[in-house]
């Protein structure tokens, strides 16, 4: 499989950055670079806002109807290339081959499903107090959109915005991870092949801060969605806000899983660990706070291990492969320095906790236990391989650990009993929780967080709030 030089996607034509700047893209597996990504300037920046503004006056007047069938049309042509964008996506973010098919495929079920959405947009009429009189709130598109996604899911994360924004009516520019750019202009291509109207989906790479700082301010753009870090997103909130820009912000998290004493303890191990693993940890709603009753602590402990030690660990592109390479060295740093200093503070290394090899950022898929809340690990996002265990006895005890920190996007509990069930749903502050399952993420329910997580929806028809105006129109007969 040959990886492509990636260029830009403006008004409609696939080209090189004006500058013919580049940079390259890693294999993270190899530690290679496999190709080059267009780095987009000041003039491709403004190219693309100009073919935004006039794509959105094109898309706005195409009927919700028409829009729907060219999504739906974008969609069955990701599911026929699926399994030649799978290995582009392997290659760059280092994920089994599996999970990049997998991703590519759902990502098709969320144009199908937001495409349809689209037609469902209505509006109401409110009764009026006298004779003669209508009034109507209407939905309108809110504009154009800027969108900043993350190497975690290369297509999973654009394809949230991208496809809310379609329906709504509104034109979108993306600014694609440079680490993992392939996989995303697949995307954007199927869209195009489609026939999207030229300036409606605009794609674009570069330096990060250098796009956001002259996209956000901008005026053309009405409307920004980020998904990255709770400190990148905080400082690009606070650029929307001074522009007085829409945004939406899907954040950082360190999702709590709560194991009561009558839970199904090979039940929760199986789910949660399969979810730990998945794309190597790094996955904004990973679990990575076990706190597990002291009733079945041990077992549960032996379990999850057990399960941990089974996974195969490879390059993606090996098909026994169960969990691929971190996506860069900073993970690989990150997630050893995170056990180092746990085990320093008295907690017990159960399994892993090493890098795997000197070529590629492998690391072992890793369980500790017994960690005191004062490790960093405990506070600070690990995404990556890393399972954190520690005892709890009561009810409230677990609670209050699981709403300690900041953060609030997902969360996890697993108990046979429907009053615990209903109390810890009530309890714990999150903008989502899974009780007896790993629930989340489909595209017709809401995905987002609260707190430090962010604010806003992905997913369900919340997603579709933030890209409309509502617009009340009142009229009198005369």
């Amino acid at each position: 499989m040959t990886y492509p030089n990636v260029q830009l996607h403006i008004d409609g034509k696939w080209r090189a950055s004006a500058s013919g700047k580049t940079i390259p893209v890693l294999n993270p597996a190899t530690e290679e670079t496999v190709g080059t990504v267009a780095h987009a300037g000041k003039a491709d920046l403004d190219e693309a806002l100009a073919a935004a503004d006039k794509g959105f006056k094109v898309w706005r007047a195409v009927a919700p109807f028409e829009r729907a069938k060219i999504m739906r049309k974008a969609a069955e042509i990701l599911r026929e290339r699926a399994d030649a964008i799978a290995p582009l996506m392997t290659m760059e973010q280092g994920k089994t081959l599996v999970e990049s098919k997998g991703e590519t495929l759902a990502a098709a079920d969320i144009i199908d499903w937001f495409a349809e959405e689209g037609k469902r947009a209505y509006g109401r009429v409110i009764p009026a107090r006298g004779p003669g009189i209508y009034q109507l709130a209407i939905k309108e598109p809110v504009g154009p959109v800027a969108a900043f996604t993350p190497w975690n899911f290369p297509i999973n994360q654009v394809v949230r915005k991208l496809s809310a924004a379609l329906a709504a009516g509104c034109s979108i520019i993306v600014k694609a991870p440079e680490e993992t750019p392939a996989s995303p202009a697949e995307l954007i291509r199927a869209f195009v092949d489609a026939g999207v109207p030229a300036g409606v989906v605009d794609l674009v790479y570069g330096v990060p801060s250098e796009i956001s700082e002259y996209l956000i301010p901008h005026p053309i753009i009405r409307k920004i969605s980020f998904t990255g870090s709770t400190n990148v997103g905080k400082q690009l909130s606070a650029l929307a806000g001074l522009h007085m820009k829409r945004a939406t912000m899907e954040l950082g998290g360190h999702a709590p899983v709560i194991v009561f004493d009558d839970a199904d303890v090979d039940s929760a191990a199986k789910i949660m660990s399969a979810a730990k693993y998945r794309n190597a940890g790094q996955v904004c709603i990973s679990p990575t706070r076990f706190l597990v009753q002291e009733g079945v602590y041990d077992r549960f402990v032996e379990q999850f291990v057990a399960n941990a030690k089974k996974v195969t660990v490879g390059n993606g592109l090996d098909k026994d492969s169960r969990m691929g390479s971190l996506a860069n060295p900073r993970r690989v740093n990150a997630i050893e320095e995170m056990v180092q200093d746990a085990v320093s503070k008295g907690a017990k290394v159960a399994t892993g906790g090493s890098r795997i090899g000197n070529k590629g950022y492998f690391f072992e898929p890793t369980v500790v236990t017994d960690v005191p809340n004062n490790a960093r690990a405990m506070s600070e996002e690990p995404f990556g391989p890393l399972a954190l265990i520690s005892p709890f006895q009561k009810f409230d005890d677990a609670a209050q650990e699981a709403n300690r920190l900041p953060f609030g996007l997902a969360s996890y509990a697993f108990t046979r009993s429907a009053k615990t069930a209903t109390a810890i749903g009530a309890a714990i502050e999150s903008g989502m929780v899974s009780i007896n399952s790993f629930g989340l993420a489909l595209p017709e329910t809401p995905f987002g967080g609260i707190k430090d997580s962010g604010y806003g929806s992905e997913g369900g028809t919340e997603a579709m709030d933030a890209y409309f105006n509502t617009k009340f129109i009142t009229q009198t007969g005369v």
